[in-house]
């Protein structure tokens, strides 16, 4: 089969790509900013790729077409089409499908699929899982919405029954509003954690909530194929909620101290507990209640997969998380009093936000410091529907620098409680002369952003090493 991905360069659609491809199918596809590293990583497996939507990618004549969530029917001032490709597609009448469904239909097919959920934690909730199954043997497939860096890839199709996936509440296509994640028919999904997100297409926590229970409605019973398991977060009362409304598969809950998988220990070296016994023990370089919480979650999933907690801890101590989750991009020695560290993570969520600080403020001696550096880029938080919350979010942090480009409220007045705490500005080279001017040794300064932040990280250590 030939494909042809509308929005190809999108973490979800170019592991989409990549499976496809491995599957033995040609693919080819479009994006406007074709551009490294995606772009070098879908070229190296043999997929071409063409800028930009015109129309005249009718020409390949693929056999069907795999629409990205990136492509909406949205004209341009002048009234033209943002997407002559997609609008000549329905003017021909040529088939179409959205990413998930595709996938569902071709590569998901008769695998044991593993679902992760939840607001927060996704990414790495996926990777881990994926190497407790790799390290037990299972050989699993993913597809992971970063690039964990145990396997270097962010999909692969793998030998085994099981395939993991990250699976996001987000919507499927313009032509299909459903969250991806209803196209995934688990037999064990995860649900994370659940909190209001993606306002832009969701109108308050109990649509999310509702959406959730979509995904658990998928999960099979008790059948001649085994049981579906979800696996649940016993701290979080709106997950409660969700399976009030209906639950028809094996439950095993974490996080709580009665839940069936709990911790005791701090975030980095800690005791399994089943049912109030341990069974493992997990000592790693991670940080954070929310990599616990993580940990558990995936080794829960695991067990369904008949993977011992002990050796699904032991795995763990080899984890080592995905590319930009407090990923260090680089330290720079401070004379001989000590140098400053460099991070890129993913958070944009104020919860996102406040977890990852207060996991690197856990870690840090008395007298280290942290730098927070951040741009609200999020459909959601570019509406400010959170904005109230951010202060609450930067608490750890012992300075916040805060780029406001491209924001439609106030982030100097939404942050004003913080004081002389914050530096607001829509000029992020004035924000990193700021930073690089205040940084000492023992600094820890964390970038947060869901985008690539205008390469501020490197910009960051140049004016550092030039201080």
């Amino acid at each position: 089969m030939h494909i042809h991905i509308l929005g190809i360069c999108g973490t979800f659609m170019g592991g989409l790509a990549a499976l496809a491809r491995e599957a033995g199918h040609r693919v080819t596809g479009c994006d406007a900013g074709v551009y490294p590293p995606m772009s070098d990583q879908l070229r190296a497996l043999g997929i071409e790729l063409i800028e930009g939507f015109g129309a005249e990618q009718l020409s390949l004549q693929p056999d069907l077409f795999v629409v990205g969530n990136v492509v909406s029917r949205a004209r341009l001032g002048d009234g033209t089409p943002k997407f002559p490709l997609m609008e000549a597609i329905l003017d021909a009448g040529l088939p179409y499908t959205s990413g998930p469904q595709w996938l569902s239909e071709h590569i998901l097919q008769g695998r044991h699929v593993v679902a992760i959920a939840g607001t927060h934690g996704k990414t790495t909730t996926t990777a881990m899982t994926t190497w407790i199954l790799e390290q037990a043997g299972l050989m699993p497939g993913f597809l992971v919405g970063g690039v964990p860096l145990n396997f270097g890839v962010s999909a692969r199709l793998g030998q085994g029954k099981a395939f993991v996936i990250e699976a996001d509440e987000y919507d499927t296509a313009f032509f299909d509003k459903r969250s991806k994640f209803v196209h995934y028919r688990p037999r064990t999904a995860v649900l994370n954690n659940l909190e209001f997100d993606h306002a832009d297409i969701f109108e308050n926590l109990a649509a999310i909530e509702r959406q959730f229970h979509h995904l658990v409605r998928t999960v099979p019973g008790t059948g001649a194929h085994g049981s579906g398991r979800v696996v649940v977060n016993g701290l979080e009362e709106s997950l409660a909620r969700v399976l009030h409304q209906g639950c028809w598969s094996e439950v095993r809950s974490f996080g709580a101290a009665v839940s069936d998988f709990a911790a005791a220990g701090p975030a980095h070296d800690f005791d399994v507990l089943h049912q109030g016994r341990v069974v493992g023990h997990v000592s790693w370089g991670l940080t954070g209640v929310h990599n616990q919480l993580n940990a558990l979650a995936a080794i829960a999933a695991a067990e369904h997969l008949g993977v011992a907690p002990d050796t699904a801890a032991t795995a763990l101590g080899s984890f080592e998380n995905v590319k930009r989750r407090m990923e260090v991009r680089g330290t720079v020695s401070v004379g001989d009093a000590g140098k400053v560290t460099v991070y890129d993570d993913f958070a944009h969520h104020p919860t996102a936000i406040r977890t990852t600080l207060d996991g690197l403020r856990s870690s840090l001696s008395p007298g280290e410091r942290i730098l927070a550096m951040f741009e609200p880029r999020s459909n959601t938080m570019k509406l400010g529907t959170m904005k109230a919350l951010l202060p609450w979010s930067l608490e750890s942090a012992d300075l916040s620098f805060c780029h406001s480009a491209g924001l439609g409220w106030d982030a100097a007045g939404a942050l004003a409680p913080m004081g002389d705490k914050v530096l607001v500005s829509d000029q992020l080279d004035e924000l990193v002369s700021a930073v690089a001017r205040v940084a000492r040794a023992g600094d820890h300064i964390v970038c947060m952003s869901n985008g690539g932040f205008g390469g501020v990280h490197t910009k960051l250590l140049k004016a550092l090493q030039e201080k």
